[in-house]
This record gives C-alpha cells, structure tokens and sequence, in this order.
C-alpha cells in the first residue's frame, strides 16, 4: 500500500472489524460510524486501499490460522497426558487446581453413576495425519521430492542386498 496514502485510525478499525464480522454496517458502527453505518461503509469498501488492506489482513488472517491449526495439531499429537491420569487418581481436586492442569488433549469426560471417571483422548494418529496435510500443502513439492529420494535409496539398498546374497 502507498506510504503517502495511510489509512486513518477509523478506518484501519473498520477493516479488522469487517474480517471479523462479515458484515459492513456492523463493521462500520463497531468502528464508531454512527451515523449512516451501512452508507458509510458502502463508502469505504468501494476505496480500493481498504480493500488492499481487507486483503492483507485477510491473508495475515489466514496464514495465523494456519500456524494455530498446526501448533494445535502438534498438542493433540505429541501432548502430554500426565495431568488427565492425575484427574483420574485424585480424591479431591479444587476449581483452581483443575484450572491449572493441562487437560488439551481431552475430547470427553464423563462421570458415570458408580462415581468412576471415564476420559475419551484425541486421536493422536488423526492429529498427526492432519500436520501431514498441513506439511502437504505448505511444501507439495518438496515433500514428493524427498519421499522419491527415500524410496530410491531403498531400491538402492535392496539391489546391493540382492547382489551379496548372489554372490
């Protein structure tokens, strides 16, 4: 975006509010145009620099969640599951003490009526296919190259195992 042309603190307000929203009169009135909200921000979204800085933040926007999924995905496989196994043996925990723990990786707890405590994990394999995915995406082309170099040191190694077993 030209530097000689900044978006005002108003507007920049309304671009992030109209990401979060989807809705321009809302958008418009979060960021403080009360008079003519919907007017206004026909107004604005018809200004080709908010739509660039709609897009940037968009992709901003995107490219975070993305990160998140992954970081989240990373938990869900590779978390520990030391404080769900203290849940299960502790008498009694308090509020604050139960706030504390690490409880991510949980997907369902349920108490039935003998008093026992069942606890349902994430699929750690499923989190683990969705990274791969996510590593797909991001690196599709660099994945199928080392996996075609994996597999022709295999070939490679098979042909020298084959050729001293012969000889």
């Amino acid at each position: 975006m030209n530097d000689s042309k900044k978006l005002k603190k108003k507007e920049l307000i309304f671009c992030h509010q109209y990401l979060k929203t989807g809705n321009p009169k809302e958008a418009a009135i979060l960021s403080g145009y009360g008079c003519t909200p919907e007017a206004k921000a026909m107004w604005l979204l018809s200004r080709p620099d908010i739509c660039q800085k709609i897009d940037e933040l968009y992709s901003e926007k995107k490219r975070n969640f993305i990160y998140r999924a992954a970081i989240g995905y990373e938990r869900l496989a590779f978390g520990s599951i030391s404080d769900a196994i203290r849940l299960i043996f502790s008498e009694k925990l308090n509020f604050s003490e139960i706030e504390k723990m690490n409880l991510f990786n949980i997907a369902e707890i349920k108490k039935p009526r003998d008093g026992s405590l069942e606890i349902k994990f994430f699929d750690r394999l499923r989190a683990l296919e969705k990274l791969e995915q996510i590593d797909t995406q991001e690196n599709s082309g660099k994945n199928i190259q080392f996996y075609a170099a994996l597999e022709n040191s295999i070939q490679k190694l098979n042909k020298n195992f084959q050729n001293q077993e012969n000889s």
